[in-house]
């Protein structure tokens, strides 16, 4: 059981020991510290902050204890109950909050849930600040309220429609371009807040929806992240209700994922790849993605007549580059999609509605969509970490060995050779290492990352 600190905010399994897992006490604790950074950061006596959570089995009890918690702290709370990642995002500017917090652990299965950190333009924290609460959570440096200043608890379960309609909104969005094509799309909302979201979105843009998995139980039906080897189902349903294709999301909603109409996958790594190619047709302007994506961005990007450029892991670190960089629309190769037009967060719903629009365009078939791209495969894999295991030294080494190699380490090391790259780097989110390898096949991207893992592990003497 795991209670994790990190840049992506607190998350951890429910049950077990305080301090060690996300305890009842430990949602409180860190909720708190919450409060009182945002007191000293906004410089206000008074605050506001939204409140959302996905479906998952644990999501109403974090909820209660989050929401007292600011209350107590005399904080007013807008509580949308069950919504999405990117809705709590847009509705934190949008009530005019001081901060919000989503309740998710994203694509972990049921056991975790997380505390995700907003501040007043509903965007993620960064490391100082991340550091500044946890500062505050070990002290327990908390002052509660009198009873006369408690704060109060405004409940708008409206949000999911306000979100779809900005999404309507968008200029290079066209609903009627959309209807005249007639599309049938198949939804696997894995049991949680994308089985409200994603359908009301496809049929407000007159699309065809046939929905698998998409009441939010929070009784996840196989691994919620959107990997082909959990897609069988979607896979086999969009074959045979003959689907123009399938979408998939986490059950926060912020990573999408497709699925072909011959029932294979388009590749979350192409999921940005689609969204940029329609984008950069219509907008002229520069792309970002963090280090672990697709070279097929960069590929789409300089074809449009962009500049392609590379961030660390996490969307905060990938926000602040493409503001730096006025990138049109950028993201994270698993999936998600930050389009600054709407707001600068993962959002699988404006994903869905730029893919559909790219579709009616284009016309064809999703298959021959991905057949167009330029073709990379890539290796996802991971060692367990171990507490004697010296991570950085093994990094450091690993860099040293290919020193001579074009590499990056500004987020852990990334090495790039001619014809394929290597990734290594600690998990935000999990004890592991993570390796990402990316070739011009399957086989040579495997043996790659199966390369990295052996000379790491003979330095680790494991």
């Amino acid at each position: 059981m795991t209670l994790i600190k990190s840049i992506s905010g607190i998350r951890g399994t429910i049950g077990g020991t305080p301090g060690e897992n996300l305890t009842p006490i430990d949602a409180v604790k860190f909720a708190a510290a919450y409060g009182v950074w945002l007191k000293e950061y906004s410089n206000k006596s008074e605050l506001k902050i939204v409140i959302g959570r996905d479906a998952r089995l644990s999501g109403e009890m974090i909820q209660n204890l989050v929401v007292s918690t600011l209350v107590g702290l005399g904080v007013d709370v807008i509580d949308l109950d069950l919504s999405t990642t990117p809705t709590v995002e847009i509705a934190v500017p949008m009530e005019q909050a001081d901060g919000g917090i989503i309740l998710t652990a994203s694509h972990n299965p049921k056991q975790w849930n997380a505390l995700k950190l907003l501040n007043e333009k509903g965007e993620f924290l960064d490391a100082a600040q991340g550091a500044k609460i946890l500062e505050i959570a070990k002290k327990e440096d908390f002052s509660f309220c009198e009873v006369d200043d408690l704060g109060t608890i405004t409940r708008n379960d409206s949000y999911i429609d306000i979100h779809i309609d900005e999404v309507l909104n968008l200029s290079l969005v066209d609903a009627e371009t959309i209807k005249a094509a007639k599309f049938k799309v198949v939804v696997d909302g894995v049991n949680s807040t994308g089985g409200i979201a994603i359908p009301k979105l496809l049929e407000a843009l007159g699309v065809e929806v046939v929905k698998l998995y998409c009441e939010p139980t929070g009784h996840f039906p196989h691994n919620p992240e959107p990997l082909k080897e959990h897609l069988g189902a979607i896979c086999d349903l969009v074959v045979k209700e003959q689907a123009d294709f399938g979408i998939v999301v986490d059950p926060d909603v912020d990573r999408l994922a497709f699925i072909s109409n011959e029932g294979e996958m388009f590749g979350e790594e192409y999921t940005l790849v689609a969204c940029a190619d329609y984008v950069l047709g219509k907008t002229k302007g520069n792309t970002v993605s963090n280090l672990s994506s697709s070279r097929a961005l960069r590929d789409i990007t300089r074809k449009h007549g962009g500049i392609y450029e590379a961030a660390a892991v996490g969307e905060v670190n990938v926000v602040t580059k493409m503001k730096a960089n006025n990138a049109v629309i950028g993201g994270e190769g698993n999936g998600g999609i930050i389009y600054p037009e709407s707001h600068y967060g993962r959002d699988s719903l404006v994903g869905t509605a730029l893919f559909l629009m790219l579709m009616a365009e284009k016309g064809g078939t999703v298959a021959a969509l991905r057949a167009s791209y330029p073709s990379y495969f890539m290796s996802k894999k991971k060692i367990q970490l171990t507490p004697d295991l010296d991570v950085d030294g093994i990094l450091k080494s690993m860099a040293e060995k290919y020193k001579n190699e074009e590499m990056s380490t500004i987020d852990g090391v990334k090495i790039d050779f001619a014809a394929n790259w290597v990734h290594l780097r600690k998990s935000n989110t999990e004890p592991i290492i993570r390796i990402y390898t990316e070739a011009k096949a399957q086989s040579e991207a495997d043996n790659l990352a199966d390369r990295i893992i052996s000379e790491i592990k003979e330095i680790a003497g494991l």
